[in-house]
């Protein structure tokens, strides 16, 4: 299943959104490919620098939680964040505002990396929290959480073999959330080896979205454009 579009109108340009991909298709082409092994370390996340217990400890701190969010292990992983955070980010970016959403964005990928980490430490074998994290799909989780709440009405147009499809969007949000959990390969306190968000950085990111968008979005629901 490909998405296309949802069916929720924009009323301001959104212009974070396109920032924030933007940015992350820059650190891909201008810094991951001539050497993507090595930035996936350089600019990934180890759960073991929360307790400081990594063998190198670097300096980076907290500084990796920050660009982990901008590396990603493979065009799929790159394209695939990308696309979902067009089809749902600008819509959250106009019910927050420009000034509150990339607040907000770095926030749940924040509350997806450190939820992460605490089920790494705590419950991972040895060498588990030596793996890196990196990739947007924490943030975006995030993003997802607060579509949810924003839009619950919403259908996503999506490509189903030869066939457009509208699906509610919460239905849809379920599919994303398991594909991931696939392609991280049902991870559960770390990441795929080389690089990858985990099932719980999901989870802190889509809870994080969802509270979120309830304190600071209340007031601001969006309409839906149209019954379909």
């Amino acid at each position: 299943m490909l998405p296309l579009s949802d069916n929720v109108p924009t009323r301001t340009f959104p212009l974070v959104t396109l920032a924030l991909i933007g940015a992350n298709l820059a650190v891909w082409v201008l810094y991951q490919l001539p050497d993507l092994e090595g930035s996936v370390y350089e600019l990934g996340f180890f759960p073991c620098e929360a307790d400081r217990s990594c063998p190198d400890q670097g300096v980076a701190f907290p500084l990796d939680v920050l660009t982990s969010m901008f590396a990603h292990g493979s065009w799929m992983h790159l394209l695939g964040n990308m696309l979902f955070l067009w089809i749902f980010g600008n819509n959250v970016e106009d019910a927050l505002g420009r000034v509150r959403f990339p607040l907000f964005y770095v926030l749940a990928g924040v509350a997806a990396v450190g939820l992460q980490a605490v089920v790494t430490l705590a419950y991972g074998a040895p060498g588990d929290a030596e793996i890196p994290t990196v990739g947007a799909s924490g943030a975006i989780a995030g993003v997802l959480g607060a579509y949810l709440v924003l839009y619950p009405r919403a259908r996503v147009v999506t490509l189903v073999g030869f066939l457009l499809v509208r699906i509610p969007a919460a239905f849809f949000l379920v599919w994303w959330f398991l594909f991931q959990l696939w392609y991280g390969g049902f991870s559960l306190v770390e990441p795929q080896a080389g690089g990858g968000v985990a099932f719980f950085a999901h989870i802190g990111g889509f809870v994080f979205g969802v509270l979120a968008a309830r304190i600071a979005a209340v007031n601001r629901r969006p309409r839906v454009a149209g019954p379909w």
